[in-house]
């Protein structure tokens, strides 16, 4: 072969190599949304956004539409194969996004999600694809994750218990999620957060209150103005996959600190003795409207092997769980979990309860951090239930049955 040859041949070969650009962005606020995917689309050369329209999911019915600088070019209906969104997008957004990687007049694709669409699954989905045999990370790249939000409707909407389904926002039939639950994972998954400038009301108390929620709520994202040539660069920077799985898993998160600003607060509580299941249970009335957003881990004196998540928004509670703590395994088992796992629990471990611990995080615009603190202390197990000892703690009532499967 002439070095010409080998020359041109290299040439193609890194032609073939470029990846196309991915931009994922999510948001409950459509007009948000919007203004971020045109943006994007006005100042990135070649950009062309994919979206899928959900508003007749119940029916069955998705509609897709692509749309570049010039305007909307195709679109068509595809089923909701299963009653799933993440199948309809598997069965057809990847296709398209190997179709658009391939043809390689575009440079970048901008994936616009649904209103009520957690970003998490979809980006898992497309980060680890497949299509006809073709591993999608080979032609695309993810550039970035982007949830858009209006200030002035954030602290309402994480302050209501409506469902997606209320306002046409599902993502299909049995989409039972509320508003505040989707709007705060959008926030807590996305690595960039784009908010429009200050308009005419300017920057007053209710934007700055929603701008310190967002800061509390994800404080390692990137929260960007539209309109001031921002965005683009930071939608850009890449998105780690991994470390965004491990940031919103319940057993490796690394939890907001305790924080005040603008009249919006953050409290940490933090405690290793063992959670009384039922006194917990008669709290939750007053602990889980107490806040527009509470998360963490923690554990039952009745179930003292099992890692537990709270996920609280728009006083809705989520608990589920997450597995043992590895202080109930042997060390073999130890094996079977990530590094990452292995080495939170080492650095935290107590001499009597090993990984167990209480961890919860609440956060709202006007939080009593005191009174919160004193209800979940009484909710501890006393001195004299702690001597009953493991055995003394699994015979009390199992109160959080109607949230986790029965005790064995």
């Amino acid at each position: 072969m002439s070095e010409d040859t080998a020359g041109a041949t290299d040439a193609v070969d890194a032609v073939d190599a470029v990846r196309l650009p991915v931009v994922v962005v999510a948001g409950l606020h459509e007009a948000r949304r919007r203004q971020t995917v045109l943006e994007l689309l006005d100042n990135c050369v070649d950009a062309v956004v994919l979206h899928h329209d959900l508003r007749q999911a119940t029916e069955g019915i998705v509609h897709r539409r692509i749309r570049d600088g010039e305007g909307e070019f195709a679109s068509t209906v595809v089923p909701l194969t299963n009653d799933c969104p993440c199948c309809a997008l598997r069965e057809d957004l990847l296709p398209e996004l190997l179709k658009i990687a391939r043809d390689g007049q575009h440079g970048l694709a901008i994936v616009e999600l649904w209103g009520g669409s957690d970003p998490h699954p979809a980006v898992e989905m497309i980060a680890g694809g497949e299509v006809d045999g073709c591993c999608l990370h080979e032609v695309i790249e993810l550039a970035g994750v982007i949830t858009a939000v209006d200030p002035l409707l954030l602290v309402a909407d994480l302050s209501v218990s409506d469902e997606l389904g209320e306002h046409g926002l599902q993502t299909c039939a049995d989409d039972t999620r509320t508003r505040a639950e989707a709007l705060a994972h959008q926030i807590e998954y996305a690595t960039v957060l784009a908010v429009p400038r200050a308009g005419v009301e300017g920057n007053g108390p209710e934007r700055r209150a929603a701008l310190a929620m967002l800061g509390q709520l994800h404080p390692t994202a990137r929260t960007v103005r539209l309109g001031t040539g921002a965005l683009v660069r930071a939608a850009l920077g890449g998105f780690d996959v991994p470390a965004a799985r491990d940031r919103v898993n319940p057993a490796l998160a690394l939890l907001p600190q305790e924080r005040e600003e603008a009249g919006v607060a953050t409290v940490v509580w933090e405690r290793r003795r063992p959670l009384h299941p039922a006194r917990l249970y008669e709290a939750l009335e007053q602990l889980v409207p107490a806040a527009q957003r509470s998360r963490g881990r923690f554990w039952l004196a009745n179930r003292p092997e099992l890692m537990l998540a709270w996920d609280a928004a728009g006083a809705n509670l989520a608990v589920e769980e997450c597995g043992p703590w590895l202080s109930s395994l042997s060390d073999a088992d130890w094996e079977l979990y990530p590094p990452s796992r292995r080495a939170a629990a080492a650095l935290d471990w107590d001499p009597l309860h090993g990984d167990r611990v209480q961890q919860l995080v609440f956060t709202a615009e006007g939080l009593d951090a005191d009174g919160i603190v004193q209800l979940l202390d009484s909710c501890l197990l006393t001195d004299t239930e702690v001597a009953a000892g493991e055995a003394g703690w699994k015979a009390l009532a199992d109160a959080f049955a109607e949230f986790l499967e029965p005790v064995s």
